[in-house]
This record gives structure tokens, sequence and C-alpha cells, in this order.
């Protein structure tokens, strides 16, 4: 295991880097505004399904084939990206139907659209590969173990950080959403961010 002083610097680390502006956080944003609190902390807990899967994928190396492989890379990338579109599409498409929240979608369905939005983004595998490593030492026990116990740390502080902005945004929500004007241009507006979320998973680069 990873000394108390190594996992509090880790989780400091961590909880920076989830607050810093990115895809995942931008995506729970819009979702708990459009769509309220609740929907947001559904999403949020994709994204740490999502996140589950990188550490592992790390942990026994299949993140170095997203390095090593163009193809891969592009890949999952492009199918990342797609699924964005999908979700504007749905969004453009969206009808009014006379109450806050009466269209968001099922539990299941929000919960799907958080693991799909992290597990299609290949950097998120890149940056555990370079992350995770720096923070173990051989002379304390399994490598492997010692990853998925920084992973937890990492999923952790994505929870606390990703749950305040999905609780937030959830508030400005709750007043939005009591105009049928103010419905109908977030469903747009969640349209246009998703868009330039595929835009943006498109062209990354490793």
């Amino acid at each position: 295991m990873p000394s108390l002083e190594t996992l509090l610097g880790f989780f400091a680390a961590s909880l920076v880097l989830a607050i810093s502006p990115g895809p995942d956080n931008l995506f729970v944003l819009t979702l708990s505004t459009v769509h309220g609190r609740k929907a947001g902390l559904i999403v949020t807990l994709g994204l740490c399904t999502g996140l589950m899967v990188h550490t592992l994928a790390v942990t026994f190396g299949v993140a170095a084939i997203f390095q090593a492989s163009d193809l891969a890379f592009m890949a999952l990338k492009y199918c990342g990206a797609a699924y964005l579109l999908y979700l504007a599409w749905l969004a453009f498409r969206a009808k009014d139907v006379g109450g806050a929240n009466q269209d968001a979608p099922a539990a299941g369905k929000l919960y799907r659209r958080g693991i799909i939005m992290n597990i299609t983004n290949p950097k998120v595998s890149i940056f555990f590969l370079a992350l995770l490593p720096q923070f173990t030492d051989p002379s304390r026990g399994s490598i492997a173990a010692q990853m998925v116990v920084l992973g937890g740390i990492f999923i952790l502080s994505t929870l606390i950080v990703f749950g305040a902005v999905a609780l937030a945004a959830g508030s400005i929500s709750a007043w939005m959403l009591k105009s049928k004007r103010a419905r109908v241009w977030l469903n747009r507006l969640s349209g246009l961010v998703f868009i330039a979320l595929a835009i943006r998973l498109a062209t990354i680069s490793r």
C-alpha cells in the first residue's frame, strides 16, 4: 500500500484535476442544468464507473494498447465523438412536454451515457497510464494493488467534485425549467455543447 502521505497528496492532486474544466464535468453540468440534479448525479455515477474501467485497463496493461496503436486510439475516439453527436441529435429533437424534467431520460440511460462518455475517451486511459505509476512504490507491495487503490481515490475525488457540480447546476435547473422558453433553449444549448465536445474528442491527439 502507498504511504499515507502519498495517498493524501494524490487525493489533493485528484481534486484539483477533477475541478479543472474538462469534457466530463462539462457533461455533468450540461445534463444537470437541462434535466435536474438527479440526472446529474446519475451521470456522475456512470462517469465514475467508466473511471473504474480505465483503472483496471491501466492495471492490467490494456491502456498501453491505446498508447501504442494509432488505429485503436482513433477508433475509440471516433466512437465517442459519434455517440456525442447522437446525444446532440436527441437534444435538438427533444419536445417540450410542459413540465420540468418530464422529458429527462430514464436513470438507466443516463447511467449508460456517463459510462460511454468516459470509456470512449482514450485520453483518460493514457492519462491514467502516465499518472498512476508515478505514485506507486515497488517496495510497498504489489504495483497492481497500489494502482487500484489510487484509481479508487481518483474516483472518490471525482464523485465529490462532479456531485457538487450536479447539485449546484440542478438548483439552477429547478428555476429555469419553470419557463417553457428556457426549456427549449436549454435543450438547444445542450445540443451545441455535445457537438463541441464531439469535435474536441474527434480532433484530440496523443
